[in-house]
């Protein structure tokens, strides 16, 4: 499609809106009073390096005379606050001028949002921003009009040109112009002198279009300034202790651009071009930001800031430049598109650059652009061959070296069991040497059925080295004690908690301190995952509902004890009180370990007995705690937390874990990862970049953040805080940065594909729960009708017409019959003792427990 001088560029959203006037091609719709608005949606395609089309929409119009483009802009719808293109159009007719405004949807539906008619035509610094709200300056007076009153208002100030239009945080929508100066009434015009007269001849200033409020321009610019600025972009604005702050870029009839910070000129740099008309900002990859500006004769340069204000780069002969994240790297690009003579299609001739790594550009075969790489690509293959040769060479070395480590490790055990054994007077058994992987110098002589049955006797006498670490850290108010297990130590048990106990004698309060437990793991990949004991997976193995298999019953139940095959250690805290402690300056305390430990024989149903293990002995101190020696120490360095394993799973065990999914169908959700790196003041941990710690002041110090981006438009967002008032904080601060459409949803432990595999085990346990009580019950029935059979056996041998013959036949004919009359009672009223339904009740209810707190978590 050819372009004309009257066409509108508008990058959105990474693609090129190009809007263009054009008659109806089909002869039907050929009418002299219709006018077609097309647009085309452009997208840079990285593999051909070229523009293609995406999608178009057209707009019909009628009208009997000229209808133009005036400007088009991305502004904020009010219903909604969802930013979208916005076009204004000019309708010429005899007696007036009709102005109407264009929305254009991601449909590319165009929708009118209002219009309004004038006397006269708009001709200076028309402008579009929020609402949408139009803006224009006629006979040095401001006027603007909205889609929420459309009514044409004029403001109370008089005014020479509008240089910038935009947000202002306190402020609303502000309006910063130059207009007459206003002097000092107390002195006389006389008094002032030529170049006085020339400095306040005008003045620059700011008007609140909601509050309609003026601000004084010293907080913008000095008043000498006012007389050569052109325009202005303001980068940055905040407010301290309720004084307006601002950081902007302006340029100069004088052919300058100039940096002021707070009203203060901070640097200049002088531009290659003459009449600059205008100035935008980038923000590229490498975090530089690039001031783009615009000249009346159709060039372009970029001023990069850094040290210095220089000029980075110029261009000539340039149709118009748009700032956006055209390839979808993450970052913002330059997008030059040049004027071509020929004028043959539409994006035919541009660039793509932001003054490093990215660099496109139109008419360059990027196929055959460096022909003498692929000898070079082939030398650089063979080398990588070789050295991956090398590499798995060396790797099976390490791995045979780590292999006969691990068999002098087992040497070396089994002989210090020997020597145990030897003390103790026991008889050693020697494991089989296939399975440690030697070769035997004699014959050997396989173990007698009783020698395997006395090793394993034996072997559940051996001690079991099951901690590796006994720490304690202090957060805040509370004591953080911790145990780090054994992975075979863990895997044996269930219903794991810690208890404190204290050492000293004291008759008026309790030695035993109240605490909350948690099981704490860190995997490989280093992201917490905290473990209650009674949320235990439920193993995904299924079983075969059969009453009358009883013994298949036996063996398959045994295989389904806790089965948390996790990587890493794990560790178990306590977390206590830490206050009440203090009271007694000097405090030690017993930590014992409570569990389940699981035992699997192949003959009896699954059982478990209560252990305790003395785990060590903790001191505490007044001293220690003023000292800080067991402080969480989370320090920063070169942009990484520093902290130990221990610290952080100090502010594990003391925090509660949130997980909430963020969706947005509008706009990617980039501005999760500033917020956190930015606002909240978060480092990233060393060992794992994923989890980063909250260094910001005040109550949200101290939480830790997992983010996780699913695809651009989804997220989950994982929060360890200490409570509900920092969880309240952190969100009420990522509503601001989120978009509107933005929806934030809190997510319960577990997937729902997961929740629902685990409902149908707990539900599989329940039965089997069952199943096992009616079971006993039926083994209890077959023993009485068997004991009852047996007491009648003799009757039922003899001939029931020689009982009745004699007075002692019927008598014993009458035994029989009460004998199954009783045992006929008993087999329908069995009866169990009072411990054993005890016992039966309390797993049903555990089982019924667990699918229902499930069930919960699915709803």
């Amino acid at each position: 499609m050819l372009l004309s001088e009257q066409d509108q560029f508008l990058s959105y959203n990474g693609e090129v809106l190009i809007f263009q006037l054009s008659k109806p091609k089909h002869e039907e719709e050929a009418d002299d009073k219709t006018m077609n608005l097309c647009v085309r949606r452009m997208a840079f395609n990285r593999d051909t390096k070229l523009f293609v089309q995406k999608s178009f929409g057209v707009f019909s119009m009628h009208a009997q005379s000229k209808i133009e483009m005036i400007c088009c802009s991305c502004t904020t719808d009010s219903r909604t606050g969802i930013i979208l293109p916005c076009i204004l159009m000019k309708k010429k007719r005899r007696n007036n001028v009709k102005y109407f405004v264009l929305f254009l949807h991601s449909s590319n539906q165009f929708e009118q949002s209002f219009c309004f008619k004038l006397d006269y035509e708009l001709k200076e610094d028309i402008r579009l921003f929020a609402g949408p709200s139009v803006l224009w300056r006629h006979a040095n007076k401001l006027f603007y009009i909205s889609s929420n009153t459309c009514v044409v208002q004029s403001a109370p100030v008089q005014l020479s040109s509008v240089v910038w239009t935009g947000e202002i945080v306190g402020e609303g929508t502000v309006v910063l112009g130059i207009r007459t100066a206003c002097l000092p009434e107390t002195e006389e015009a006389g008094a002032f002198s030529p170049s006085d007269r020339a400095i306040w001849g005008s003045e620059f200033f700011g008007y609140a279009i909601q509050t309609e409020k003026v601000l004084t321009g010293t907080c913008f610019m000095p008043h000498a300034y006012s007389r050569v600025v052109s325009s202005v972009y303001i980068c940055k604005t905040d407010r301290l202790k309720k004084q307006l702050r601002i950081s902007l870029v302006a340029i100069t009839h004088k052919n300058q651009l100039i940096w002021f910070q707070s009203g203060v000129p901070k640097g200049v740099c002088e531009l290659p071009y003459e009449k600059p008309c205008l100035v935008k900002t980038a923000v590229t990859s490498s975090n530089d930001l690039l001031f783009v500006v615009s000249f009346a004769s159709g060039n372009s340069c970029v001023v990069r800031r850094r040290d210095s204000l220089q000029v980075a780069s110029k261009w000539q002969k340039v149709k118009c430049v748009l700032v956006d994240d055209f390839i979808g790297s993450g970052s913002e690009q330059l997008l030059l598109l040049f004027k071509d003579d020929s004028n043959t299609d539409v994006l035919n001739t541009f660039k793509i650059t932001d003054l490093g790594e990215v660099n496109y550009e139109s008419g360059i075969n990027y196929k055959h652009d460096v022909p003498a790489a692929e000898g070079l690509q082939e030398n650089g293959l063979l080398t990588v061959r070789a050295l991956e040769t090398r590499l798995q060479a060396g790797w099976t070395s390490v791995r045979e070296l780590q292999q006969h480590l691990g068999l002098q490790k087992r040497v070396i055990l089994e002989s210090c069991r020997a020597l145990i054994d030897l003390v103790e007077e026991r008889t050693h058994i020697l494991p089989d040497a296939k399975e440690e992987g030697l070769v035997s110098l004699w014959d050997d002589v396989e173990n007698p059925a009783h020698s395997l049955s006395k090793e394993a006797s034996l072997a559940s006498k051996v001690p079991e080295h099951f901690t590796e670490e006994l720490w304690q850290r202090v957060v805040g108010d509370s004591l953080v004690v911790g145990v780090k297990l054994t992975e075979s130590f863990y895997l044996s048990l269930s219903d794991v908690s810690l208890s404190l106990v204290m050492d000293q004698d004291f008759s008026s309060i309790s030695s035993i301190i109240k605490c909350q437990s948690k099981i704490i793991k860190l995997n490989k990949a280093f992201s917490a995952l905290t473990v209650s004991s009674s949320q235990i997976e439920p193993p995904p193995k299924k079983m075969k509902l059969d009453l009358h298999r009883k013994n298949d019953l036996r063996k398959e139940f045994p295989k389904r004890y806790s089965r948390i095959q996790l990587d890493g250690a794990k560790t178990v805290t306590a977390v206590t009180s830490l206050s009440p402690l203090l009271a007694f300056h000097r405090v030690c305390c017993v930590v014992l370990l409570h569990a389940r430990k699981q035992n699997h024989q192949n003959d009896s149903l699954q059982q478990s007995k209560k252990i305790t293990v003395l785990c060590g002995k903790i001191f505490l101190s007044l001293e220690d705690i003023s000292n800080g020696r067991y402080s969480v120490k989370m320090l920063r360095d070169n942009s990484y937390c520093t902290g130990s394993v221990e610290d952080i799973l100090a502010v594990l065990a003391v925090s509660v874990r949130f997980s909430f999914q963020i969706l947005s169908s509008d706009c990617t959700l980039t501005p999760v990862s500033s917020w956190l790196l930015g606002e909240m003041e978060c480092t990233p941990f060393k060992e794992c970049q994923d989890n980063i710690f909250c260094h910001k002041a005040g109550n949200v110090h101290g939480t830790i953040f997992n983010w996780t981006l699913k695809n651009p438009f989804e997220g989950i967002l994982i929060i360890f805080c200490r409570n509900l008032t920092v969880l309240f904080q952190c969100l009420h601060s990522l509503t601001r940065v989120l978009p509107p459409s933005c929806r934030v949803k809190l997510l319960r432990s577990g997937s729902k594909a997961v929740l629902t595999e685990r409902l149908a085990l707990a539900l599989e346990k329940e039965m089997l729960t069952l199943q096992n009580s009616l079971f006993l019950k039926e083994t209890k029935a077959e023993n009485s009708l068997t004991w009852g059979n047996e007491s009648g056996k003799k009757i039922n041998n003899a001939p029931l017409a020689s009982l009745l013959d004699t007075e002692e036949g019927v008598q014993q004919f009458r035994k029989k019959l009460q004998n199954e009359r009783e045992e006929s009672v008993r087999s329908m009223n069995q009866t169990m003792s009072g411990a054993l339904y005890q016992k039966t009740a309390l797993k049903i209810a555990e089982a019924q427990l667990s699918s229902d707190m499930i069930v919960w978590r699915l709803s």
